[in-house]
């Protein structure tokens, strides 16, 4: 059968389970008499609905797999205690080229020759012509979210610049769409919850210039822990690249440093920047992308908005940032 659908489908959004006809292309793609056993939903997400699936060919060999699925309405400034900040702004699969399931089969295209573990496309129905929403079949990587100990971040963050290395170094890079920030800016709001509303005020001015020069790279652009993988200490695969582009490598470390500090504290982030100069050779990062990552997190819904438990380590975050941006 065809392994990517090119015929144009409407799909409704769903974050229910894969139904039958879903499962019944995923255990097609791998032949006659090949069954699905497992469907397990993956935790966090909210442009996907993830799935972990265990397929069984007629022979009888197991393949572990990651069923993908496009939501019609995309990620939201979710930041809430206990996980990093979802830097994606909203957007749906229909029309809209900048979040598409063929936005991320590009990229896993390129990530095929990449050093650091990374998911394999099996098929793709990025029209929604099989399954009950434009998919992605990928394989499953071993692993767990990071919970590192204490005593651990220093080797954890260590990791987590290094493989920014081998991702940067892929070539293809004007295949991916450019980077564009996800807050155009036109409306400068600060937070549901601001305690500071003039401190978001001052980092809409600070972004205000033309952005520092900077050689485009492949970036995962999404760059933060919950989009890592580990076990036994060791990273064992980066996920989540349907916002992958063409851009500066400053945008990779400004979302894993603005993760860090919410969920380690602003110190941790300091850490990641020094590890990324160390292993990369000297980079000199520019806080301006900081802030400009801060701000993707803007504008806010009405019905997703920034918790309001984040919000002062946020506020403190910013607030370093700006002072640096100043000095």
């Amino acid at each position: 059968m065809d392994l990517v659908t090119h015929t144009s489908a409407a799909a409704p959004p769903l974050s229910a389970p894969p139904g039958d006809a879903t499962l019944r292309w995923v255990a097609a793609c791998f032949g006659r008499g090949a069954e699905v056993r497992m469907v397990r939903a993956l935790p966090g997400g909210s442009a996907h609905a993830n799935h972990e699936l265990l397929v069984e060919t007629a022979s009888g060999t197991p393949h572990p797999l990651v069923l993908r699925r496009w939501t019609a309405r995309g990620p939201g400034p979710e930041t809430g205690a206990g996980r990093g900040p979802d830097t994606t702004r909203r957007h749906g699969f229909h029309g809209d080229a900048e979040f598409s399931p063929e936005r991320e089969i590009a990229a896993l295209a390129l990530l095929a020759g990449c050093e650091i573990p990374t998911p394999a496309l099996v098929a793709a129905d990025p029209a929604g012509a099989h399954c009950d929403a434009p998919a992605l079949l990928i394989t499953r990587l071993p692993g767990h979210a990071p919970r590192p100990a204490p005593g651990d971040l220093d080797e954890y963050i260590i990791q987590l610049a290094a493989a920014l290395l081998a991702v940067h170094a892929l070539n293809g890079t004007g295949t991916m769409p450019p980077y564009v920030p996800h807050n155009r800016r036109d409306t400068r709001l600060a937070p549901k919850h601001a305690l500071r509303p003039e401190l978001w005020e001052r980092a809409f001015e600070a972004t205000a210039r033309p952005a520092p020069a900077a050689p485009a790279r492949f970036i995962h652009r999404d760059y933060h822990p919950d989009n890592t993988l580990w076990g036994y200490g060791r990273l064992t695969g980066v996920v989540d690249w349907s916002d992958a582009s063409s851009g500066p490598v400053a945008i990779d470390v400004a979302c894993m440093r603005l993760g860090l500090a919410l969920r380690y504290g602003p110190e941790v982030a300091d850490r990641f920047r020094a590890s990324f100069d160390q292993v990369s050779g000297g980079h000199r990062h520019d806080p301006y992308w900081d802030v400009l990552t801060v701000l993707d997190l803007l504008p806010e819904d009405d019905d997703r908005v920034i918790g309001e438990a984040a919000v002062p380590a946020l506020e403190t975050y910013l607030a370093a940032l700006l002072a640096e941006l100043r000095g």
